[in-house]
């Protein structure tokens, strides 16, 4: 069975920014888009004694939820014409129900809110319950995403869809390197024909904040080889995407940091998320947490063993 692009759609602004990028994906992947609307029940007191207006408010509610995918579904139509889409609809707890949607797609999208004038981003607690139990690729777009925003300025400086991509940009670890990130990463860039920036962050020396005589030079040398290493590692990724742009990044500094600084910039950031299985519950890592929270960029987490 074909699988899909799948997009949680609630009707709030960012699910229709997290659509409208879902279906630019399927577009560059070749897939159908699906749009899936989780319908969750009210509490059992609730439906059992409804109070005085609350049953014609549900009636309504159930109406809205049926009605909202098929009219998203058919502008999504006419905006991106080569797109077959369909819908779904499910009643359920929407964290649960949208991470065993993802099990059957290609990748999942989630809208994620702005937080106004403070710089970050509001991942809700369905979003990042999904994002922590999924093994599939899971992308996040923030409210008011453009097609023009993931691609660079036309010569006088006005944003345009026409322009070619920004780069990706995914953050990778030489000593626990995956295949499914790179994969994941590679393809994404090569498919928007754009570059991919991989970048790789080190951590300072103990006695960076001393300075003691030496440093300078120890630090030009620990630099040289994590560089060397990261071109090694990536010797055949090369190969095998030989038409990728690659610029490697090798940065002295807080991983999460430095991936920030360097995804201000991309059509789209990378992270994985190692999959573990602990009785106090997942985790994304903070490197990924910070991404999620500070890049303005769709970020896509990609689950990996």
């Amino acid at each position: 069975m074909t699988r899909t692009i799948t997009v949680g759609l609630d009707g709030s602004p960012e699910s229709r920014a997290a659509a409208e990028w879902a279906a630019r994906e399927a577009q560059l992947r070749g897939l159908p888009l699906k749009i899936l609307h989780v319908f969750e029940l009210p509490p059992v007191p609730v439906a059992q004694a409804p109070l005085l207006g609350t049953e014609t408010s549900q009636n309504w509610a159930e109406e809205w939820a049926q009605r909202m995918p098929l009219e998203a579904a058919e502008g999504l139509r006419l905006r991106h014409p080569g797109v077959e889409v369909i819908t779904d609809q499910v009643t359920g707890e929407p964290s649960q129900t949208l991470a065993e949607a993802a099990e059957a797609a290609e990748m999942l999208v989630l809208g994620s809110r702005g937080l106004g004038g403070i710089d970050g981003f509001m991942v809700g607690s369905v979003s990042l319950s999904v994002i922590t139990h999924a093994t599939r690729p899971v992308v996040l777009v923030r409210a008011g995403e453009q097609a023009a925003d993931e691609h660079r300025t036309d010569p006088v400086g006005i944003p345009s869809a026409a322009t070619p991509f920004r780069p990706v940009v995914v953050g990778l670890d030489t000593g626990d390197m995956d295949e499914t990130l790179l994969e994941f990463a590679f393809d994404a860039a090569a498919r928007r024909e754009a570059p991919l920036r991989i970048v790789h962050a080190w951590p300072e020396l103990p006695t960076a904040f001393y300075r003691f005589y030496g440093d300078a030079e120890l630090s030009d040398t620990l630099s040289r080889q994590h560089a060397t290493a990261l071109t090694e590692a990536l010797r055949p990724w090369r190969q095998k995407f030989p038409h990728v742009d690659v610029i490697e990044a090798s940065r002295c500094g807080s991983a999460a940091q430095v991936l920030v600084n360097a995804a201000r910039d991309t059509s789209l950031a990378v992270v994985g998320r190692r999959i573990r299985t602990s009785p106090f519950g997942a985790h994304i890592g903070h490197v990924t947490h910070a991404v999620l929270h500070h890049v303005v960029a769709p970020v896509a987490v990609v689950a990996h063993a």
